[in-house]
């Protein structure tokens, strides 16, 4: 079965890091975009980035270039998602999705297929 599996969430104090990975299953990163996205209590999800498999290229949301970054591990077939610099404001459900054209949706959540389950992020003040 396809699918998305996010792992790496947590409770941080505001300034400090974590990664984030999503690993795939029955499908091969380096063949699709894959987007992270979060959303915040009583708002709606937002777009952070997308990862392109077969270019490697990353589309951002530029608010947030800079804080976070975007790898790959082939290996393991899963992207990750560096946040540094946390702040209170980061904190959201984090979820990975599958980009139904690679990146071609930009963070349009519409264009991604294959949804993860989610993974909490608490950054305290």
């Amino acid at each position: 079965e396809v699918h998305l599996v996010e792992s790496g969430g947590g409770l941080v104090q505001a300034g400090g890091s974590l990664r984030l990975s999503c690993s795939a299953s029955e499908f091969t990163v380096d063949d699709y975009g894959i987007g992270w996205f979060r959303q915040a209590p009583g708002k709606g999800r937002e777009g952070i980035s997308c990862f392109s498999g077969t270019s490697g290229d990353t589309v951002f949301k530029d608010s947030l270039k800079g804080r976070f970054t975007v790898s790959s591990n082939a290996a393991k077939n899963t992207v990750y998602l560096q946040m540094n610099s946390l702040k209170a404001e980061d904190t959201a459900v984090y979820y990975c999705a599958r980009g139904i054209y690679n990146c071609e949706g930009g963070l349009n959540d519409g264009e991604y297929d294959i949804w993860g389950q989610g993974t909490q992020v608490t950054v305290s003040s």
